[in-house]
């Protein structure tokens, strides 16, 4: 449904020393499934996301969606052919309501709904639907409300850049609830970039990203077998707790 075939990035021009970033990576992510992406911090996690959304261009290779090659198509291009991103630090509006906000991503769709949309992230609807979109929101609302508005469109492929981060535990155990929700009642990619283990437990495929290029893809347990192994070297409380 989503193909990537080596597709490379390149951060700032090759030809003046420019680093690539992702380099010649290929993959075909089936509809209806939930793909976790880990792997260590810079390893080009959040730029595969980025290059399938249109946020960054490729260097090479190309980007298809069901069999059509969008590689060349603008940001909003690819938005109104059904893929969504959520930004680890979603952007403020200034003089938006959440209200207006989610009405957009819905195009339309009842206050019930947006009140719906609200809850499945661990909002109060009533505290929240009528609040601008300004610096009295924390970060961990502000990308709830984000999540909501990717949450509202009938997406072909919806990008979520680690939904943990800021949230507190209740509002992510609902945030995980909405994901399985989400992939039990439409035909959604659902691509989540994450270290938690819970998002990783959900995934049907683990893809593993390091160094730019895509090292392992394989199923949950196997690597959060693999993480456990590694963590027995590791002298921190956190993992000394947990052996």
């Amino acid at each position: 449904m989503l193909e990537l075939k080596n597709i490379s990035v390149a951060a700032g021009d090759e030809s003046a020393g420019g680093v690539e970033i992702i380099r010649s990576v290929s993959l075909v992510l089936d509809e209806k499934k939930i793909y976790a992406v880990t792997g260590p911090n810079g390893g080009g996690k959040t730029s595969l996301a980025k290059a399938i959304m249109g946020i960054f261009p490729v260097s090479g290779g190309a980007i298809y969606l069901d069999g059509e090659d969008i590689t060349d198509k603008t940001i909003t291009e690819r938005a109104n052919m059904g893929i969504g991103y959520a930004f680890q630090m979603p952007t403020r509006f200034k003089g938006l309501r959440v209200r207006d906000f989610l009405e957009i991503a819905a195009r339309g769709n009842d206050e019930k709904k947006l009140y719906s949309l609200l809850f499945d992230v661990g909002l109060c609807a009533q505290d929240y639907i009528d609040r601008e979109l300004n610096a009295s929101f924390s970060g961990g609302e502000l990308k709830r409300v984000e999540i909501a508005s990717i949450l509202a469109r009938n997406l072909r492929v919806a990008l979520f850049d680690e939904p943990e981060a800021g949230i507190d535990l209740w509002s992510f155990q609902k945030l995980t609830e909405t994901f399985r929700l989400l992939n039990e009642t439409k035909d959604t990619t659902i691509v989540i970039i994450s270290h938690q283990e819970r998002i990783l437990r959900m995934a049907d495929e683990v893809i593993l990203i390091a160094g730019g290029t895509v090292t392992d893809i394989t199923s949950p347990d196997k690597i959060l077998g693999e993480i456990d192994y590694i963590n027995q070297d590791c002298d921190c409380p956190n993992c000394r707790d947990r052996r």
